[in-house]
């Protein structure tokens, strides 16, 4: 548990999550590269993809999953980065997700329940097209 790890495993994992929430794509991914996994999640879940791709960072997005971030990992809260980004109406975020696979009805609720349900109407019609190309 938290309590069992060192405060400076801590505030690293803490840094990480802050680049993935900023944007620091180069710092971010060179952490990843000398190490950091790829999929590391804290406490509620939330994934570096997640949390990049909530705050709308398609860069950082895309980079994570050039390293083989998880499009399919679920918060507690049952958000995946697909839906975090049709939330935020990110269409380039929920576009190179799509393209890397993400499953738009993965999730509770999933992407496309989060589209429908806040009228995300350009939302909606992206994840349509993509569903039927």
């Amino acid at each position: 548990m938290a309590g069992d790890i060192d405060q400076d495993v801590l505030d690293f994992a803490h840094r990480m999550f802050d680049l993935a929430r900023e944007g620091g794509t180069a710092d971010l991914t060179a952490f990843v590269d000398e190490g950091v996994p790829v999929n590391l999640t804290n406490d509620k879940g939330d994934s570096l993809l997640i949390l990049a791709a909530y705050h709308g960072h398609a860069e950082t997005v895309r980079a994570l999953l050039d390293r083989g971030a998880d499009t399919g990992l679920v918060n507690v809260r049952g958000q995946t980065a697909l839906g975090a980004a049709v939330f935020r109406q990110s269409a380039e975020t929920v576009t190179a997700l799509l393209d890397a696979g993400a499953d738009p009805g993965a999730g509770g609720p999933s992407a496309t329940e989060v589209a429908h349900f806040f009228a995300l109407v350009d939302m909606v019609a992206l994840l349509d097209r993509r569903h039927r190309a």
